[in-house]
């Protein structure tokens, strides 16, 4: 990198990061500033990267030879593996300064600044080899909701506000960069959030953004977000979550919460739920999604294949159709048996289901254990199974990930929980800063 270039922050979240040799290391999550004295600007002193397994590190900035549009490039492959924890005069940029309200002052210096809200950072590099904040993107405040302000960029001497209590920090930036995201991942960035700044942003998502964000929490967190929404949005958030994560979070609630919420969702969003929450922990009734691809034996090869195809299907949902009588939404009518989405590529569009369909292995009842189902699953190397009632009537069906998230420990999904400090050679150890310089 050359003096006088210029990087913008918030355009390297979530840009690959790569060794020399080209091998990916993981994903920039934040950048880290070090604050200095009076108004000098911030130094920036190095990124936080995320790697497998959502451990966060400190890539310091001297180890960075490249950044552009598409990647970071390291000048070595030797990592620090230790968690990365922010020191006492440190902010993380994305965290912490992206959405902050700050007051732009003229630049005689006269006269009253210009309120706006920070969009970005920009750092170049110095003559010390030292990055630096220089320029600061603002988009004023217009004080009307209807009109939303112009961005401009101004020198960072030109900045107040820029550090002040969390009261004076927005979301509408950070939630646009989370939402770029896969919900494993921005719910793995909320995690590093304080408390009440992660309530805040959670709450400024939409309902169906939200609801795929609570699915990869840990419960903890779940049903502290959720908490904190007012009752009615908490509903409308409930009914957007797949019935079966619904209905785990309820189940970590107080029984009169659960009541309360469960009759403000809509009677036909909140019937599959309440019949999830009736069967005992660990059955596959329990774990089991309300709402599989379920078609008539009359439906066409090529009706399945649009159905599957629909993007709001998971991938697990969506590797196979489930043959019943009508009605098709559960309990559906007779059960009759599976198509597995390879089998449905292989036959003509027009041949109907019923001619094709799987029926030699045996549906689980909801209250088979854990246990047996993933030694089925296992067995016969599927990614889902149906789930019938004493009547044969489909009720349900578990898959694969189902079986995942309720045979890993509780609190797989809290990222602090299983965050051992790694063995083997370590560069990069980051030294004390220190007071403020």
């Amino acid at each position: 990198m050359t003096m006088g270039s210029r990087v913008y922050l918030a355009r390297l979240a979530a840009l690959p990061v790569f060794d020399p040799n080209g091998d990916r290391v993981g994903r920039v999550r934040d950048a880290v500033i070090r604050l200095r004295t009076t108004n000098r600007p911030p130094q920036v002193v190095g990124l936080v990267a995320e790697m497998a397994l959502r451990r966060r590190i400190f890539l310091p900035i001297g180890r960075v030879t490249s950044m552009d549009a598409e990647a970071v490039v390291l000048s070595t492959g030797m990592l620090n593996l230790r968690r990365f924890e922010k020191r006492q005069n440190e902010l993380l940029v994305l965290e912490e300064v992206l959405d902050r309200r700050v007051t732009v002052e003229p630049e005689d210096r006269q006269g009253e600044g210009q309120l706006g809200t920070v969009v970005d950072l920009a750092m170049e590099l110095n003559r010390n080899n030292e990055w630096l904040i220089t320029r600061v993107a603002v988009r004023e405040s217009t004080g009307r909701l209807t009109r939303r302000g112009h961005t401009y960029q101004v020198d960072y001497d030109r900045i107040r506000g820029l550090v002040g209590p969390t009261d004076t920090q927005g979301t509408s930036n950070l939630v646009a960069l989370l939402e770029q995201m896969r919900p494993a991942d921005m719910a793995n960035a909320l995690q590093d959030l304080p408390d009440a700044r992660r309530n805040e942003v959670a709450a400024a998502f939409s309902d169906r953004t939200l609801a795929d964000v609570l699915e990869e929490l840990p419960e903890h967190d779940q049903v502290d977000i959720l908490v904190h929404l007012n009752r009615e949005r908490a509903a409308d958030v409930l009914e957007r979550m797949d019935p079966d994560d619904a209905a785990d979070l309820l189940a970590e609630l107080p029984k009169t919460e659960q009541s309360v919420l469960l009759d403000l969702m809509e009677p036909e969003e909140a019937a599959p739920v309440r019949q999830l929450m009736k069967y005992n922990p660990g059955t596959a009734g329990s774990v089991m999604t309300s709402e599989p691809v379920i078609l008539t034996p009359d439906a066409t090869v090529a009706e399945a294949l649009a159905r599957i195809r629909e993007p709001e299907l998971s991938p697990v949902v969506a590797a196979q159709v489930f043959v019943a009588r009508a009605p098709s939404a559960t309990p559906s009518g007779k059960y009759l048996g599976m198509v597995h989405f390879q089998r449905l590529l292989r036959e003509p569009p027009s041949s109907m289901l019923g001619g094709i369909v799987d029926n030699d292995i045996d549906p689980l009842r909801p209250e088979t254990n854990l246990t047996e189902i993933t030694r089925r699953m296992a067995t016969y190397d599927l990614v889902a199974m149906p789930v019938v009632d004493g009547t044969f009537r489909l009720v349900g069906a578990v898959t694969v990930d189902d079986v995942l998230d309720h045979s890993l420990p509780r609190d797989w999904r809290d990222r602090d929980a299983h965050d051992d400090e790694p063995a083997g050679n370590l560069w990069g150890t980051r030294q004390n800063p220190g007071a403020v310089t």
